[in-house]
Protein backbone atom coordinates (compact mmCIF):
# COMPACT_ATOMS: atom_id res chain seq x y z
CA UNK A 1 0.00 0.00 0.00
CA UNK A 2 1.32 3.43 -0.89
CA UNK A 3 0.87 5.49 2.23
CA UNK A 4 1.13 8.73 0.27
CA UNK A 5 -2.25 7.96 -1.34
CA UNK A 6 -3.97 7.90 2.05
CA UNK A 7 -2.20 10.64 3.98
CA UNK A 8 -1.30 14.22 3.07
CA UNK A 9 2.15 13.76 4.48
CA UNK A 10 4.96 11.22 4.66
CA UNK A 11 7.23 10.77 7.63
CA UNK A 12 9.87 8.39 8.90
CA UNK A 13 11.89 7.62 12.00
CA UNK A 14 15.58 7.65 12.72
CA UNK A 15 17.30 6.56 15.96
CA UNK A 16 14.03 6.82 17.89
CA UNK A 17 13.40 10.42 16.90
CA UNK A 18 10.63 10.92 14.32
CA UNK A 19 11.84 12.54 11.15
CA UNK A 20 10.20 15.52 9.52
CA UNK A 21 7.01 15.25 7.53
CA UNK A 22 7.02 15.91 3.79
CA UNK A 23 4.39 17.03 1.31
CA UNK A 24 4.86 15.48 -2.10
CA UNK A 25 3.43 16.69 -5.38
CA UNK A 26 4.22 16.08 -9.02
CA UNK A 27 7.98 16.53 -9.41
CA UNK A 28 8.38 18.23 -6.02
CA UNK A 29 9.01 17.36 -2.37
CA UNK A 30 8.40 19.92 0.36
CA UNK A 31 9.89 19.21 3.77
CA UNK A 32 7.94 20.64 6.70
CA UNK A 33 9.07 22.19 9.98
CA UNK A 34 8.71 20.27 13.25
CA UNK A 35 4.99 19.87 13.95
CA UNK A 36 4.40 18.60 17.46
CA UNK A 37 1.07 17.08 16.43
CA UNK A 38 2.75 14.71 13.98
CA UNK A 39 6.33 13.96 14.74
CA UNK A 40 7.65 16.32 17.37
CA UNK A 41 10.15 15.50 20.08
CA UNK A 42 7.28 14.68 22.48
CA UNK A 43 7.20 11.33 20.69
CA UNK A 44 10.85 10.53 21.42
CA UNK A 45 11.24 7.00 22.75
CA UNK A 46 11.84 6.68 26.48
CA UNK A 47 14.98 4.68 25.75
CA UNK A 48 16.31 7.62 23.74
CA UNK A 49 15.77 9.98 26.67
CA UNK A 50 17.41 7.48 29.02
CA UNK A 51 20.49 7.58 26.83
CA UNK A 52 21.12 11.16 27.96
CA UNK A 53 19.61 13.09 25.05
CA UNK A 54 17.88 16.07 26.66
CA UNK A 55 17.44 18.21 23.57
CA UNK A 56 16.29 16.02 20.67
CA UNK A 57 16.16 18.88 18.18
CA UNK A 58 18.88 18.87 15.51
CA UNK A 59 21.83 21.21 15.78
CA UNK A 60 22.80 23.27 12.76
CA UNK A 61 25.93 25.12 11.68
CA UNK A 62 26.34 27.82 9.04
CA UNK A 63 29.27 29.98 7.94
CA UNK A 64 28.86 33.41 6.32
CA UNK A 65 32.05 34.74 4.74
CA UNK A 66 33.06 38.21 3.56
CA UNK A 67 36.50 38.61 2.02
CA UNK A 68 39.06 41.41 2.42
CA UNK A 69 38.56 42.21 6.10
CA UNK A 70 36.28 44.46 8.10
CA UNK A 71 36.42 48.01 9.48
CA UNK A 72 38.67 47.46 12.53
CA UNK A 73 37.81 50.65 14.41
CA UNK A 74 34.14 49.71 14.46
CA UNK A 75 34.37 46.07 15.49
CA UNK A 76 33.82 45.45 19.22
CA UNK A 77 31.40 44.28 21.87
CA UNK A 78 31.46 45.57 25.46
CA UNK A 79 29.74 44.78 28.73
CA UNK A 80 27.59 41.79 29.57
CA UNK A 81 23.96 40.88 30.15
CA UNK A 82 21.55 43.79 29.78
CA UNK A 83 24.51 46.17 29.50
CA UNK A 84 25.94 44.63 26.33
CA UNK A 85 26.99 47.23 23.79
CA UNK A 86 27.69 46.59 20.12
CA UNK A 87 29.92 48.63 17.84
CA UNK A 88 28.66 50.50 14.80
CA UNK A 89 29.42 47.65 12.40
CA UNK A 90 27.84 45.05 14.69
CA UNK A 91 24.76 47.18 15.40
CA UNK A 92 22.49 45.12 13.08
CA UNK A 93 22.80 42.28 15.63
CA UNK A 94 21.15 44.34 18.38
CA UNK A 95 17.82 42.39 18.28
CA UNK A 96 19.67 39.12 19.03
CA UNK A 97 22.68 40.42 20.96
CA UNK A 98 22.03 38.16 23.96
CA UNK A 99 22.66 35.22 21.59
CA UNK A 100 25.87 36.67 20.11
CA UNK A 101 29.54 35.99 20.82
CA UNK A 102 32.23 38.28 19.41
CA UNK A 103 35.49 36.33 19.34
CA UNK A 104 38.68 38.37 19.11
CA UNK A 105 42.29 37.40 18.52
CA UNK A 106 42.01 33.99 16.85
CA UNK A 107 44.17 33.30 13.83
CA UNK A 108 44.96 30.69 11.21
CA UNK A 109 48.73 30.35 11.62
CA UNK A 110 49.19 28.20 8.53
CA UNK A 111 47.76 31.07 6.44
CA UNK A 112 50.12 33.76 7.73
CA UNK A 113 53.29 35.02 6.03
CA UNK A 114 52.37 33.40 2.71
CA UNK A 115 51.43 36.57 0.87
CA UNK A 116 48.18 38.42 0.42
CA UNK A 117 44.69 37.26 -0.56
CA UNK A 118 44.30 33.65 -1.88
CA UNK A 119 46.69 32.05 0.65
CA UNK A 120 44.81 33.90 3.40
CA UNK A 121 41.56 32.25 2.37
CA UNK A 122 42.22 28.77 0.97
CA UNK A 123 42.42 27.01 4.31
CA UNK A 124 40.37 29.37 6.48
CA UNK A 125 37.96 26.58 7.44
CA UNK A 126 40.48 23.73 7.44
CA UNK A 127 43.77 24.94 8.90
CA UNK A 128 45.70 22.66 6.52
CA UNK A 129 48.63 24.22 4.59
CA UNK A 130 47.93 24.90 0.92
CA UNK A 131 50.38 24.82 -1.97
CA UNK A 132 51.31 27.04 -4.87
CA UNK A 133 51.20 26.18 -8.54
CA UNK A 134 48.90 24.40 -10.93
CA UNK A 135 47.74 21.68 -8.53
CA UNK A 136 45.56 22.95 -5.71
CA UNK A 137 45.96 21.15 -2.42
CA UNK A 138 44.66 21.88 1.08
CA UNK A 139 42.29 20.08 3.41
CA UNK A 140 38.67 19.30 4.17
CA UNK A 141 36.79 22.24 5.71
CA UNK A 142 34.81 22.10 8.96
CA UNK A 143 31.46 22.26 7.18
CA UNK A 144 32.27 19.25 5.01
CA UNK A 145 33.75 17.33 7.92
CA UNK A 146 30.40 17.81 9.67
CA UNK A 147 28.51 16.94 6.48
CA UNK A 148 30.46 13.69 6.19
CA UNK A 149 29.63 12.71 9.77
CA UNK A 150 26.01 13.86 10.18
CA UNK A 151 24.85 14.55 6.63
CA UNK A 152 23.30 11.12 6.28
CA UNK A 153 20.58 12.21 8.72
CA UNK A 154 19.19 14.80 6.28
CA UNK A 155 18.13 14.77 2.60
CA UNK A 156 21.04 17.11 1.75
CA UNK A 157 24.38 16.73 3.46
CA UNK A 158 25.08 20.46 3.13
CA UNK A 159 24.31 23.65 1.21
CA UNK A 160 27.21 25.54 -0.37
CA UNK A 161 26.04 28.91 -1.65
CA UNK A 162 27.70 32.06 -2.94
CA UNK A 163 26.66 35.51 -4.09
CA UNK A 164 29.64 36.12 -6.35
CA UNK A 165 31.16 34.08 -9.14
CA UNK A 166 34.58 32.47 -8.56
CA UNK A 167 37.75 33.76 -10.12
CA UNK A 168 39.94 31.70 -12.42
CA UNK A 169 43.68 31.78 -13.01
CA UNK A 170 46.44 32.66 -10.57
CA UNK A 171 47.25 35.50 -8.21
CA UNK A 172 50.60 37.29 -8.23
CA UNK A 173 51.55 35.15 -5.21
CA UNK A 174 51.39 32.08 -7.52
CA UNK A 175 48.47 30.66 -5.56
CA UNK A 176 45.38 29.66 -7.51
CA UNK A 177 42.47 32.07 -7.32
CA UNK A 178 40.35 29.02 -6.50
CA UNK A 179 41.61 29.42 -2.93
CA UNK A 180 40.08 32.87 -2.70
CA UNK A 181 36.83 31.89 -4.40
CA UNK A 182 35.81 28.90 -2.26
CA UNK A 183 35.63 28.36 1.49
CA UNK A 184 34.08 24.87 1.44
CA UNK A 185 36.41 21.98 0.55
CA UNK A 186 35.26 18.37 0.27
CA UNK A 187 38.79 16.99 -0.02
CA UNK A 188 42.38 18.16 -0.11
CA UNK A 189 42.25 18.92 -3.82
CA UNK A 190 38.60 19.67 -4.46
CA UNK A 191 36.49 22.64 -3.39
CA UNK A 192 32.74 22.14 -3.28
CA UNK A 193 31.20 23.99 -6.25
CA UNK A 194 29.38 27.14 -5.15
CA UNK A 195 25.74 27.48 -6.13
CA UNK A 196 25.30 31.13 -7.06
CA UNK A 197 21.87 31.00 -8.68
CA UNK A 198 18.98 31.26 -6.19
CA UNK A 199 16.63 29.42 -8.55
CA UNK A 200 18.91 26.35 -8.69
CA UNK A 201 19.37 26.37 -4.91
CA UNK A 202 15.58 26.57 -4.56
CA UNK A 203 15.08 23.62 -6.92
CA UNK A 204 17.53 21.54 -4.94
CA UNK A 205 15.86 22.47 -1.66
CA UNK A 206 12.42 21.36 -2.85
CA UNK A 207 13.56 18.58 -5.20
CA UNK A 208 11.85 20.59 -7.92
CA UNK A 209 12.42 18.61 -11.10
CA UNK A 210 11.75 18.45 -14.81
CA UNK A 211 9.58 20.60 -17.04
CA UNK A 212 7.35 21.67 -14.14
CA UNK A 213 9.97 23.95 -12.61
CA UNK A 214 8.13 27.01 -13.86
CA UNK A 215 5.03 25.95 -11.94
CA UNK A 216 4.59 26.87 -8.29
CA UNK A 217 5.76 24.17 -5.88
CA UNK A 218 3.11 25.33 -3.45
CA UNK A 219 0.35 24.90 -6.01
CA UNK A 220 1.51 21.33 -6.59
CA UNK A 221 1.18 20.41 -2.90
CA UNK A 222 -1.74 22.69 -2.08
CA UNK A 223 -4.39 19.98 -1.67
CA UNK A 224 -2.21 17.95 0.65
CA UNK A 225 -1.27 21.06 2.64
CA UNK A 226 -4.97 21.81 3.19
CA UNK A 227 -5.62 18.27 4.43
CA UNK A 228 -2.65 18.44 6.75
CA UNK A 229 -3.76 21.80 8.13
CA UNK A 230 -7.03 20.20 9.23
CA UNK A 231 -5.21 17.40 11.09
CA UNK A 232 -2.82 19.34 13.30
CA UNK A 233 -3.25 21.41 16.45
CA UNK A 234 -4.08 25.11 16.31
CA UNK A 235 -0.51 25.94 17.30
CA UNK A 236 0.89 23.76 14.52
CA UNK A 237 -1.61 25.23 12.06
CA UNK A 238 -0.22 28.70 12.74
CA UNK A 239 3.32 27.37 12.32
CA UNK A 240 2.39 25.61 9.07
CA UNK A 241 0.63 28.69 7.66
CA UNK A 242 3.60 30.93 8.48
CA UNK A 243 5.97 28.48 6.82
CA UNK A 244 3.88 28.17 3.64
CA UNK A 245 3.55 31.97 3.43
CA UNK A 246 7.30 32.42 3.76
CA UNK A 247 7.88 29.88 1.00
CA UNK A 248 5.36 31.69 -1.17
CA UNK A 249 7.23 34.98 -0.79
CA UNK A 250 10.55 33.36 -1.64
CA UNK A 251 9.04 31.52 -4.59
CA UNK A 252 7.73 34.75 -6.15
CA UNK A 253 11.25 36.16 -6.31
CA UNK A 254 12.73 32.86 -7.43
CA UNK A 255 10.38 32.55 -10.41
CA UNK A 256 11.39 36.00 -11.67
CA UNK A 257 15.08 35.16 -11.28
CA UNK A 258 14.56 31.87 -13.06
CA UNK A 259 13.33 33.85 -16.05
CA UNK A 260 16.32 36.17 -15.84
CA UNK A 261 18.68 33.20 -15.84
CA UNK A 262 17.02 31.64 -18.90
CA UNK A 263 17.29 34.93 -20.80
CA UNK A 264 20.94 35.23 -19.79
CA UNK A 265 21.66 31.74 -21.08
CA UNK A 266 20.17 32.66 -24.45
CA UNK A 267 22.25 35.86 -24.62
CA UNK A 268 25.41 33.99 -23.71
CA UNK A 269 24.67 31.42 -26.39
CA UNK A 270 24.13 34.13 -29.01
CA UNK A 271 27.46 35.73 -28.06
CA UNK A 272 29.27 32.41 -28.04
CA UNK A 273 30.27 32.84 -24.40
CA UNK A 274 29.87 30.59 -21.37
CA UNK A 275 27.44 32.02 -18.85
CA UNK A 276 30.10 32.39 -16.14
CA UNK A 277 32.02 34.77 -18.41
CA UNK A 278 29.11 37.23 -18.44
CA UNK A 279 29.05 40.08 -15.95
CA UNK A 280 26.22 40.77 -13.52
CA UNK A 281 23.33 41.22 -14.37
CA UNK A 282 23.91 39.89 -17.92
CA UNK A 283 24.71 36.53 -16.31
CA UNK A 284 21.21 36.30 -14.84
CA UNK A 285 22.19 37.12 -11.28
CA UNK A 286 20.17 39.80 -9.47
CA UNK A 287 21.36 43.29 -10.30
CA UNK A 288 20.44 44.39 -6.79
CA UNK A 289 22.94 42.60 -4.57
CA UNK A 290 20.67 43.06 -1.55
CA UNK A 291 18.05 40.90 -3.18
CA UNK A 292 20.59 38.18 -3.88
CA UNK A 293 21.95 37.96 -0.33
CA UNK A 294 18.49 37.99 1.26
CA UNK A 295 17.24 35.17 -0.94
CA UNK A 296 20.24 33.02 -0.15
CA UNK A 297 19.68 33.64 3.57
CA UNK A 298 15.99 32.80 3.12
CA UNK A 299 16.91 29.47 1.55
CA UNK A 300 19.27 28.59 4.40
CA UNK A 301 16.55 29.52 6.89
CA UNK A 302 14.01 27.26 5.20
CA UNK A 303 16.54 24.42 4.93
CA UNK A 304 17.33 24.64 8.67
CA UNK A 305 13.67 25.00 9.65
CA UNK A 306 12.68 21.88 7.75
CA UNK A 307 15.82 19.86 8.54
CA UNK A 308 16.58 19.59 4.84
CA UNK A 309 20.18 20.09 5.85
CA UNK A 310 22.02 21.06 9.02
CA UNK A 311 25.16 22.45 7.40
CA UNK A 312 25.47 25.52 5.17
CA UNK A 313 28.08 27.97 3.91
CA UNK A 314 27.35 31.28 2.22
CA UNK A 315 30.15 33.17 0.51
CA UNK A 316 28.75 36.71 0.46
CA UNK A 317 31.80 38.34 -1.12
CA UNK A 318 34.86 36.37 -2.19
CA UNK A 319 38.45 37.40 -1.69
CA UNK A 320 39.44 40.11 -4.21
CA UNK A 321 35.71 40.81 -4.50
CA UNK A 322 34.57 42.87 -7.48
CA UNK A 323 31.12 43.62 -6.06
CA UNK A 324 29.72 47.15 -6.20
CA UNK A 325 27.42 48.76 -3.64
CA UNK A 326 25.66 51.78 -5.19
CA UNK A 327 22.95 51.51 -2.52
CA UNK A 328 25.65 52.27 0.08
CA UNK A 329 26.94 55.30 -1.85
CA UNK A 330 30.35 53.63 -2.34
CA UNK A 331 31.97 54.15 -5.74
CA UNK A 332 34.83 51.66 -5.52
CA UNK A 333 34.43 47.91 -5.86
CA UNK A 334 34.70 45.89 -2.66
CA UNK A 335 38.36 44.97 -2.93
CA UNK A 336 39.46 48.48 -3.80
CA UNK A 337 37.35 49.95 -1.01
CA UNK A 338 38.94 47.55 1.50
CA UNK A 339 42.30 49.26 0.98
CA UNK A 340 40.84 52.15 2.96
CA UNK A 341 39.14 50.19 5.70
CA UNK A 342 38.95 53.21 8.02
CA UNK A 343 36.68 55.04 5.59
CA UNK A 344 32.98 55.52 6.23
CA UNK A 345 32.23 53.83 2.92
CA UNK A 346 34.03 50.60 3.80
CA UNK A 347 32.45 50.58 7.24
CA UNK A 348 29.06 50.64 5.50
CA UNK A 349 30.14 47.69 3.36
CA UNK A 350 31.19 45.71 6.45
CA UNK A 351 27.97 46.64 8.26
CA UNK A 352 25.88 45.59 5.28
CA UNK A 353 27.42 42.12 5.34
CA UNK A 354 26.88 41.85 9.10
CA UNK A 355 23.26 42.77 8.46
CA UNK A 356 22.92 39.58 6.40
CA UNK A 357 24.06 37.56 9.41
CA UNK A 358 21.56 39.50 11.51
CA UNK A 359 18.78 38.87 9.00
CA UNK A 360 19.37 35.13 8.96
CA UNK A 361 19.65 35.03 12.75
CA UNK A 362 16.38 36.92 13.22
CA UNK A 363 14.60 34.67 10.74
CA UNK A 364 15.71 31.58 12.62
CA UNK A 365 14.85 33.20 15.94
CA UNK A 366 11.27 33.71 14.75
CA UNK A 367 10.86 29.96 14.18
CA UNK A 368 9.61 28.23 17.36
CA UNK A 369 11.17 24.88 18.15
CA UNK A 370 10.32 23.23 21.46
CA UNK A 371 10.91 25.68 24.29
CA UNK A 372 13.19 27.80 22.13
CA UNK A 373 13.78 28.63 18.49
CA UNK A 374 15.66 27.20 15.53
CA UNK A 375 18.38 29.80 16.21
CA UNK A 376 18.81 28.43 19.73
CA UNK A 377 19.68 25.06 18.21
CA UNK A 378 22.07 26.57 15.66
CA UNK A 379 25.44 28.27 15.45
CA UNK A 380 25.88 30.88 12.73
CA UNK A 381 29.47 32.02 12.27
CA UNK A 382 30.55 35.15 10.40
CA UNK A 383 34.21 35.29 9.41
CA UNK A 384 36.59 37.14 7.11
CA UNK A 385 40.02 36.09 5.85
CA UNK A 386 41.80 39.09 7.34
CA UNK A 387 41.41 41.76 9.98
CA UNK A 388 42.52 44.75 7.93
CA UNK A 389 42.31 45.09 4.17
CA UNK A 390 44.42 48.25 4.27
CA UNK A 391 47.33 46.37 5.84
CA UNK A 392 46.44 42.91 4.48
CA UNK A 393 46.74 41.78 8.08
CA UNK A 394 45.58 38.28 9.03
CA UNK A 395 47.47 38.02 12.31
CA UNK A 396 43.94 37.82 13.69
CA UNK A 397 40.58 37.44 11.98
CA UNK A 398 37.13 38.78 12.89
CA UNK A 399 34.60 36.22 14.13
CA UNK A 400 31.02 36.53 15.33
CA UNK A 401 28.81 33.61 16.31
CA UNK A 402 25.07 33.66 16.92
CA UNK A 403 23.15 30.85 18.60
CA UNK A 404 23.86 28.42 21.41
CA UNK A 405 23.71 24.98 19.74
CA UNK A 406 20.95 23.71 22.00
CA UNK A 407 22.28 25.48 25.09
CA UNK A 408 25.76 23.95 24.83
CA UNK A 409 27.42 27.23 23.83
CA UNK A 410 27.23 30.14 26.26
CA UNK A 411 26.36 33.39 24.49
CA UNK A 412 26.20 37.14 25.06
CA UNK A 413 29.97 37.41 25.46
CA UNK A 414 33.03 39.12 24.10
CA UNK A 415 35.94 36.66 24.15
CA UNK A 416 39.49 37.93 23.66
CA UNK A 417 42.35 35.48 22.99
CA UNK A 418 44.86 37.89 21.46
CA UNK A 419 47.32 37.74 24.36
CA UNK A 420 46.77 34.07 25.22
CA UNK A 421 49.75 32.80 23.20
CA UNK A 422 49.71 31.41 19.66
CA UNK A 423 48.98 27.87 20.80
CA UNK A 424 45.83 29.01 22.58
CA UNK A 425 44.24 31.12 19.87
CA UNK A 426 43.91 28.74 16.94
CA UNK A 427 40.86 28.92 14.71
CA UNK A 428 40.85 25.15 14.48
CA UNK A 429 40.52 24.92 18.27
CA UNK A 430 37.25 26.83 17.87
CA UNK A 431 36.20 24.40 15.17
CA UNK A 432 36.94 21.40 17.40
CA UNK A 433 34.75 22.93 20.09
CA UNK A 434 31.88 23.51 17.67
CA UNK A 435 32.14 19.98 16.26
CA UNK A 436 32.13 18.55 19.79
CA UNK A 437 28.81 20.26 20.44
CA UNK A 438 27.38 18.77 17.26
CA UNK A 439 28.34 15.26 18.25
CA UNK A 440 31.44 15.00 16.05
CA UNK A 441 34.47 14.42 18.27
CA UNK A 442 37.92 14.41 16.69
CA UNK A 443 41.37 14.09 18.23
CA UNK A 444 42.61 16.91 16.03
CA UNK A 445 41.53 19.12 13.16
CA UNK A 446 43.81 21.19 10.97
CA UNK A 447 46.61 22.53 13.15
CA UNK A 448 44.81 22.02 16.48
CA UNK A 449 44.57 19.12 18.88
CA UNK A 450 42.93 20.99 21.78
CA UNK A 451 39.65 22.80 22.25
CA UNK A 452 39.38 26.57 22.60
CA UNK A 453 39.35 27.61 26.26
CA UNK A 454 36.37 29.50 27.72
CA UNK A 455 34.14 28.50 24.81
Amino acid sequence: MNRSNHSPFIKGRHHGIPRRAFLRGVGVTMALPWLESLSGPLAVDAAELDSGITNPYPKRFAVLFMGNGISPEHWWMKGEGADLQLSKTLQPLEPVKSKVNVIHGLFNKTATKLGIHPPMTGNLLSGVPIQKGAIIHGGISIDQMLANRIGQDTPQASMVLACEQPMTGYHETNYSNAYGSHISWQSADSPVPNEIYPSLAFDSLFENRGSLRNLSVLDRVNDRAKKLSGMVSSTDKVKLDEYLNSVREVEKNIQRMRGDKLKAEEKAKDKGKPLFAMKRPENGLPEDFREHTRLMCDLIAIAFQTDKTRIATLLLARDLSALYYPFLDVKDAHHGASHNDTSEGYERIARFHLSQLAYLAKRLDEMPEGQGTVLDNSCLMFISNMWSGTKHDNAKVPIVTVGSLGGTLKTGRSLDYLNSGDGNRKLCSLYLGIMDRMGVKLDHFGDADSRLAML
